[in-house]
């Protein structure tokens, strides 16, 4: 059954139903490490945050899965802070799905499904970063593929636990949901809905106060948005580089080395003799002499061949042994005993009878060790430059691993150290458009990672050269002084009010349209100077062309009001206000056999299941019982934003 769920993951369909609820356990997987232990009937202690059942869920993990999120978020946006995170709901957000994987993990046991450690090994050879050079399972490849993802070996077995238990608890019940055709009709039908109305755009600045703040003001505006001054934590890097220079004359090989080597590879500077052939292979002897005959008569030895219904193939310089071993030890003495230009007597292998003609004769004499010696110091120089390279580069490792610091090892090294500005975790300099240099790239990631003072060595893209760097300060993320950004907080503060303002005028144009004027009315009515209102008419079918991330807000909430009302819309960014008026709603007819009814029941039914499976997350979390601990919610609050409890 389970090879069943792991195939119908690989289409497409299976793909499209699952992963809405991938999302309600992956958040976790970094922090799976459960522990039980312990007397917890309740969520009065204040090490817990919620319990599940008998299952609780502790503030260490809630602090790991928020910081796991926040890692999670910097991979899309580097920049991203556990300010913004939190403002943007995710305290919520990652304990309810905490709660709903360990709901799952909890049900699932008490019902009798089963994820054992042979389950688990077996899933877990199938990974393809754990297989080696051979396509088995290997040990260190694993261990390579758990570093890549952060991820301990427990880690990894909760989260396949936490997936085998959706295939099995889950899954059946939302695949092959089926839409009835009289709702996808209903559905279909809606794509040919047609609304027409009016959209009032209101600008924050038209209502934005000209004058500076208050003294007063200003701090009372900068204490209730701290978050909107939050800048980014930035860190000031140490490095330098080194390749093969820092080797010195250790690379230049010895005369003994030279001789050495002359020595051991005295075959490849012995004299050498390599031919090349125009060959025939012929089956019988008789046929072959008779061949070499007609050829020495004056015939050409293409004609020769092509008479008797033969090829000819061309072999060029080739040594005695390397005839040896394709053809034998007869055909190359006969190949090598014949003269430039002349025929060679027929000679057998285990293909037939060989006969050639000698097309050229390369002689090379002996080279004297003078006559290599340029030659072998190259090679020999490669050859130390590229393991001395290494080992110079495990052994520093070896030392900074051991307590050494970097400025001792650039110093024995004799490399200058470059310290660089703030930088943030996006490679920009902070407070500035430059960027860091192109080979601190690859160590930019990691270095966000790592504590102050903890050298770090690592090889950049040519494999040649490596960087040797630390962290040498540490700047939080946190809400920037007021003195240093009174400007901004000034800009921010007339934004701010401007919108508030827009807002104001927002709500007064709906009331004058609610009260019956035409929304050109309400909006001509207010002091300002408003934009008359911009008249729109689409279609569902016209917003599906456009792709969701192509519709204007305020179009896309017409299409969820009521005909003949009027609401209003907060633009993004303290930017105003809409009023948004719907005039008329109209339906085309439905064809029986439109090609929407198909695309309907297809869209529904997967909403269809992913609602399933929401609804019997649903049940088991209120099977189990779920307690929330809001006293200790509220100081995890507290300390992922460095506040004092």
């Amino acid at each position: 059954m389970l090879t069943f769920f792991r195939n119908f993951f690989k289409t497409k369909i299976g793909l499209a139903i699952v992963l809405a609820f991938l999302g309600l356990i992956a958040f976790a997987f970094a922090s799976m490490d459960v522990s039980n232990t312990g007397a917890f009937g309740g969520v009065a202690g204040g090490d817990s945050v919620a319990v599940v059942g008998d299952h609780k869920i502790g503030t260490a993990e809630f602090n790991q899965a928020m910081d796991d999120e926040l890692r999670r978020a910097r991979q899309e946006n580097p920049e991203a802070t556990m300010q913004t995170l939190i403002a943007e709901g995710a305290i919520d957000r990652v304990l309810d799905n905490l709660i709903d994987r360990y709901a799952l993990l909890a049900w699932s046991e008490e019902n009798g499904y089963r994820a054992g450690d042979n389950l688990l090994n077996s899933e877990i050879r199938t990974i393809p970063a754990a297989r080696g050079p051979s396509g088995n399972f290997d040990e260190a490849a694993y261990a390579a593929f758990l570093r890549n993802n952060n991820l301990t070996d427990s880690m990894l077995r909760q989260q396949l636990r936490t997936s085998l238990y959706f295939r099995q608890a889950v899954f059946p019940g939302i695949y092959g949901a089926q839409l009835p055709d009289s709702i996808a009709r209903t559905y279909a039908r809606s794509f040919k809905e047609r609304r027409s109305g009016s959209i009032a755009t209101i600008s924050a600045a038209l209502f934005a106060p000209q004058g500076d703040p208050t003294t007063e003001q200003l701090n009372a505006f900068y204490t209730e948005n701290r978050a909107r001054f939050v800048r980014p934590e930035r860190r000031t890097l140490r490095y330098t580089t080194f390749d093969s220079a820092a080797l010195g004359d250790s690379i230049n090989p010895t005369d003994e080395e030279i001789a050495a080597y002359y020595r051991d590879n005295a075959e490849e500077y012995a004299a050498r003799e390599t031919r090349s052939f125009t060959q025939l292979i012929v089956p019988t002897r008789e046929g072959a002499e008779a061949l070499a005959a007609r050829v020495r008569g004056g015939e050409s030895f293409a004609q020769a061949a092509s008479s008797s219904g033969l090829r000819t193939t061309q072999l060029e310089g080739r040594e005695r042994a390397q005839i040896r071993s394709s053809a034998s030890a007869a055909v190359a003495d006969a190949y090598f005993s014949a003269a430039e230009g002349a025929v060679t007597t027929p000679a057998r292998s285990s293909l037939g009878w060989h006969i050639a003609r000698v097309t050229s004769v390369n002689e090379q004499p002996q080279q004297s060790l003078a006559d290599a010696r340029a030659s072998i110091v190259e090679t020999l120089s490669e050859e130390k430059r590229q393991r001395g390279i290494a080992e110079l580069a495990v052994s520093i490792e070896d030392r900074l691993s051991d307590g050494a610091s970097l400025t001792s090892i650039a110093s024995e090294l004799s490399l200058e150290l470059t310290t660089t500005p703030p930088i943030t975790a996006s490679g920009q300099f902070y407070g500035t458009p430059g960027r860091i240099p192109q080979l601190l790239a690859p160590a930019l990631e990691f270095a966000f990672q790592i504590d102050e003072g903890e050298p770090e060595i690592g090889a950049l893209a040519d494999q040649e050269t490596f960087i040797l760097y630390e962290v040498a300060d540490i700047e939080p993320s946190a809400a920037a002084p007021l003195a240093e950004i009174r400007d901004e907080a000034i800009a921010e503060w007339r934004r701010v009010r401007g919108d508030e303002g827009a807002e104001a005028a927002a709500d007064r144009i709906l009331k004058r349209v609610e009260g019956g004027a035409s929304l050109a009315e309400a909006v001509a009515a207010e002091e300002k100077a408003i934009s008359a209102p911009q008249q729109v008419n689409f279609s569902r079918e016209e917003l599906a062309r456009m792709g969701n991330n192509s519709v204007p807000a305020p179009v896309a909430l017409m299409f969820g009001m009521a005909q003949g009302t009027a609401k209003k819309l907060e633009g993004s960014r303290d930017q105003g206000w809409y009023v948004v008026d719907l005039d008329t709603i109209t339906l085309e007819e439905l064809e029986e056999n439109d090609p929407l009814i198909g695309q309907a029941k297809n869209q529904v039914a997967q909403a269809w299941s992913n609602e399933y499976g929401t609804q019997l997350i649903a049940a088991m979390r209120a099977s189990l019982g779920v307690e929330r601990n809001e006293e200790a919610i509220a100081a995890v609050r507290r300390r992922l934003l460095g506040e004092a409890n």
